[in-house]
């Protein structure tokens, strides 16, 4: 994939009067309505298309990016390009809270999934925030380290569990991030591609394909089209991820 920067520029819409993006970002909920608006008016909303690059590696970064609308796949490549997707964005997440705190290089790309409304927001106008409002600066942090937490998580399940203990794994993180927005009963609707979950979780697509069939098989999980599945087994898929040896 071709990683190019993005400026504001004329390919992207500009615009200051975006519905309050910020009201999607848990963090951000101890301000003010006029705190809000003080910050929507130093913002710019930029809109992207699917497979659209965001940014790119290797640039400077002061800024916080939150995702207005659409999805974002975070991703790493390797010298020989091979990728490794870190996490994914949806509504009211946001990543850029590490150039808060000291002045970074991007070490990752951001990519749309779906077509995609970023709110770009200057780390001048946060770090003002967090002099006036310390708690802030804390939540910021804890986001941080959640983040530390759940990339070894998956440093964990990539070298430690075999396939089926990922792919397990995964399928009832995803069930229970689902269930706390707005999922109904088990069905969970894929944040991505199934290549790019495979990406995510070190297998191959032909690999994921072979052993969600598997699981279908053991009438632990129903497949509905491309990107959605119902969890039918739950306990199974406990005891695939605890018990399932190398």
């Amino acid at each position: 994939m071709e990683c190019k920067h993005h400026q504001v520029n004329e390919q992207h819409s500009v615009d200051h009067s975006s519905s309050l993006c910020i009201n999607n970002v848990p963090i951000l909920d101890i301000l003010s309505s006029a705190e809000k608006k003080e910050v929507m008016n130093t913002s710019i909303s930029r809109k992207f298309k699917k497979g659209e690059v965001i940014f790119s590696s290797g640039h400077p970064s002061a800024n916080l990016w939150i995702v207005h609308k659409g999805s974002v796949k975070i991703s790493r490549f390797s010298s020989a390009g091979k990728e490794q997707i870190v996490r994914i964005l949806e509504q009211g997440d946001f990543t850029g809270e590490l150039s808060l705190f000291s002045h970074t290089i991007l070490n990752s790309t951001a990519e749309a999934l779906e077509p995609t409304e970023i709110c770009l927001i200057q780390g001048k106008v946060i770090n003002d925030l967090m002099l006036k409002t310390p708690q802030i600066a804390i939540k910021f942090l804890e986001k941080y380290t959640e983040r530390i937490e759940m990339a070894e998580d998956m440093l964990e399940q990539i070298t430690l569990y075999d396939v089926e203990q990922r792919i397990a794994k995964i399928l009832l993180k995803m069930l229970h991030d689902q269930k706390i927005d707005h999922a109904k009963e088990n069905n969970i609707i894929l944040p991505m591609s199934k290549k790019d979950l495979a990406v995510m979780i070190g297998i191959s697509q032909e690999t994921l394909s072979r052993k969600l069939s598997l699981f279908q098989e053991q009438g632990w999980i129903k497949l509905i089209g491309q990107r959605q599945i119902t969890i039918l087994d739950q306990e199974s898929l406990n005891h695939c991820v605890q018990f399932l040896k190398r």
